[in-house]
C-alpha cells in the first residue's frame, strides 16, 4: 500500500503549475568548457544557498546549450569555479575571493571571513562567463532579502557560543525513483547505473559534512521519513549509517514519518504486529525503539528536545492522538520555562497548510495543530518546532504570535539536498541551510532540480530569510557541550 498517493485535486494542482520542460536536441555529453564556444556553454542555476554572519555559500551549474543527458537536461560540462565579491553599485570594487581551477559542472563556492550585517555584490563565474540565476523565490514570513547579484550577511546572536544542532529529514532510504506523484507521472529520475543508491549517497554526504569543523554539529535530529517504505533491510541500513555517526538517544534523535509507518503485506510479515491493527507490522519500530504515536524526551546541554510521532496509520497526512497530546502537555507543564525544541514530521501552522502544494490535508490535522499551538502558547520555553514532509525550506509562525518558530527543512535525499544547522548561543540562535558537498551529492541534487517539470526549486529552496536567519532569545540557562 502506498500511503502517499495524491488526491485528484493534488495531482491537478501539480499539473496546473508545471512549466513545460525546455527542449534540447539529444546528443552525447559535451566536451570541456575550454573547448566550447561561449554560446554553447550554459552557466546557470546560481543560488545563494547559505548566508551566515561571516560566510556565504553560492552554487551553480555549467552545461551544454546543445547537448543533453538522458533526461533531456543540459549535459554537464566541467569548468573552473570562481566567485567575486565587491560593493553594490561599485563594479570597480569587485575582486576574486575564491577560485578553484579543478573542473566540475557542479559548482560550490564557500567563502569565510565576511563582515556581519554587510551587503555584498557577487558574481559567480565559470570559463569566464557569469552564472545566471534561474530560481524565483516568493517572499515568506518575515520578508526576504533575495535580490539578483547581492546578499547581506546576518548579525550574529549575542552572547557566548554553546553548541550546534543539525536538523534533517526525508532520507527515504530504499527509494529508487525520485519525483513521482502517482503511477509513472510526472517524469521522474533515477541514479546512473553503477553508482550507489542516491539515498545512501545523500545521507553519507550529509553525515560526512557534519563531522567537518566548518559544520561542527554535535547533535543530529531526523524528523521522519528515514525510509522509503519501512522495509526491514532499508530500516536496518539507515540505522547502520546513523550509528556510524553517533549514538541513538545521545548524539542523534529520530521521529517517525509517514513512510516509516507500520505496513501490511508479505515484505513486513516478520516484523512485530501492532496491537490495534494486527495486519500492520512495525518494521521501523523494531529497529528504532519508539512506539507509534508516543513522544520521546531528551536533554542536551540543558535544552529539552521532544520528538513527536505525527503519523497516521494509512495516510500521508498527520495527526496527534489524544494520549500523546496529554503526555506532551504534562511534560511541558513540568518545566514551562526550560528552553525546548520539538521535532516531528508534519508541519503545523495554518500558513504552512495553505501553502503546501499537496493541500492542507497533507500537513498536521488542523484541529490537532491548533491544540498543539495552544500548548506552546502556555509554555514560554518553547522556541522552535522542526518538521519535514513538504521537502521545502519554509519558516512560519502561529497566528498573532512569533514566540515560536516553525521551521520546515528541505529533504536530504534530493534537491536541494542538505540540512539546517542551528548554532546556539546564550543570547539566541542562528539557522543556516547547507547543501551537501560531496561530488556525487552535488550531481544528484542538480539532476533532481528537474523534478515536477522543473518547478521543484521554486517550491523547495525557500527564500534566503526562510533558510538563513538569526533569532535573539535568552538561552543563558543552557550549557556548552563537550566536543565529540
Amino acid at each position: 500500500m502506498d500511503c502517499c498517493s495524491p488526491s485528484r485535486r493534488q495531482a491537478l494542482l501539480w499539473a496546473g503549475v508545471a512549466a513545460a520542460p525546455l527542449a534540447f536536441a539529444a546528443a552525447e555529453p559535451g566536451a570541456a568548457a575550454a573547448a566550447m564556444p561561449k554560446d554553447a556553454l550554459l552557466v546557470t542555476d546560481a543560488e545563494v544557498v547559505t548566508v551566515t554572519d561571516s560566510s556565504v555559500v553560492i552554487t551553480w551549474f555549467t552545461g551544454s546549450a546543445t547537448q543533453t543527458d538522458r533526461y533531456g537536461a543540459p549535459a554537464p560540462v566541467p569548468a573552473d569555479t570562481e566567485l567575486l565579491l565587491g560593493e553594490p553599485g561599485n563594479p570597480g570594487s569587485t575582486r576574486t575571493v575564491y577560485h578553484d581551477t579543478a573542473p566540475t559542472a557542479f559548482h560550490h563556492a564557500e567563502v569565510h571571513g565576511l563582515d556581519p550585517g554587510r551587503t555584498y555584490a557577487f558574481t559567480a563565474r565559470s570559463a569566464g562567463q557569469d552564472a545566471q540565476q534561474s530560481t524565483l523565490q516568493f517572499p515568506g514570513t518575515g520578508g526576504s532579502s533575495d535580490a539578483p547579484g547581492v546578499f547581506t550577511t546576518l548579525q550574529p546572536p549575542p552572547g557566548r557560543y554553546l553548541f550546534t544542532l543539525a536538523l534533517s529529514n526525508d532520507l527515504h532510504m530504499g527509494e529508487q525513483t525520485a519525483g513521482i506523484i502517482t503511477g509513472n507521472w510526472p517524469p521522474a529520475f533515477q541514479q546512473d547505473p553503477g553508482l550507489p543508491p542516491y539515498p545512501e549517497v545523500m545521507l553519507e554526504a550529509l553525515l560526512d559534512d557534519l563531522r567537518k569543523p566548518d559544520r561542527g554539529a554535535e547533535v543530529l535530529l531526523v524528523a521522519g521519513d528515514l525510509t522509503s517504505e519501512a522495509k526491514p533491510g532499508d530500516v536496518a541500513r539507515v540505522r547502520q549509517l546513523l550509528d556510524g555517526w553517533g549514538t541513538l538517544g545521545t548524539d542523534y534523535f529520530v521521529a517517525r514519518g509517514n513512510h516509516d509507518r507500520p505496513h501490511v503485506g508479505a515484505d513486513y510479515a516478520a516484523c512485530t504486529p501492532i496491537p490495534y491493527a494486527t495486519d500492520h507490522h512495525d518494521c521501523w519500530g523494531d529497529v528504532f525503539p519508539y512506539p507509534r504515536q508516543t513522544l520521546s524526551v531528551h536533554q542536551v546541554g540543558g535544552l529539552r528536545i521532544v520528538g513527536l510521532d505525527t503519523t497516521t496509520l494509512d495516510a500521508a497526512g498527520g495527526t496527534l492522538d489524544d494520549g500523546q497530546l496529554a503526555d506532551l502537555a504534562a511534560e511541558l507543564r513540568r518545566d514551562k520555562d526550560r528552553p525546548t525544541l520539538l521535532f516531528g514530521h508534519h508541519p503545523v501552522t495554518y500558513e504552512s497548510a495553505v501553502t503546501t502544494a499537496a493541500g492542507p490535508a497533507f500537513d498536521l490535522d488542523q484541529t490537532k495543530a491548533r491544540q498543539l499551538e495552544a500548548l506552546y502558547h502556555r509554555t514560554p520555553g518553547v522556541f522552535l518546532h522542526h518538521s519535514g514532509h513538504t521537502h521545502r525550506n519554509k519558516r512560519t509562525f502561529m497566528e498573532e504570535s512569533q514566540s515560536v518558530e516553525f521551521l520546515e527543512v528541505a529533504a536530504t535525499k534530493e534537491y536541494p539536498g542538505g540540512c539546517s544547522l542551528v548554532r546556539v548561543f546564550t543570547g539566541g540562535y542562528q539557522v543556516n541551510f547547507y547543501k551537501t558537498r560531496a561530488d556525487l551529492a552535488r550531481q544528484w541534487s542538480q539532476r533532481t532540480r528537474g523534478e515536477y517539470y522543473g518547478i521543484w526549486p521554486h517550491y523547495t529552496l525557500g527564500t534566503i530569510a526562510d533558510r538563513n536567519h538569526t533569532v535573539v532569545r535568552d538561552l543563558s540557562g543552557l550549557t556548552a557541550l563537550r566536543p565529540r
